[in-house]
């Protein structure tokens, strides 16, 4: 995952740990955890679909951020 591009976006849309994680309906700890990884914490494809209607994300966004690609 790219922090980096993930947390832009965040900053773009002005989002926070919270606001996602409340949208996705999952804990903030958790959001956190899929953010860094955590335990090998991951979107699923629901949450990255999501995340993309949220962002207006392109495929090559969503493979960037999510797939460091």
């Amino acid at each position: 995952m790219n922090k980096n591009m993930y947390r832009s976006k965040m900053a773009l849309f002005g989002d926070t740990n919270d606001s996602i994680a409340k949208y996705l309906k999952i804990t903030p700890q958790r959001n956190s955890a899929k953010v860094n990884g955590t335990g090998g914490a991951e979107y699923t494809q629901g949450e990255i679909a999501l995340l993309k209607k949220r962002w207006k994300l392109s495929a090559r966004e969503v493979d960037a951020i999510f797939f460091d690609i």
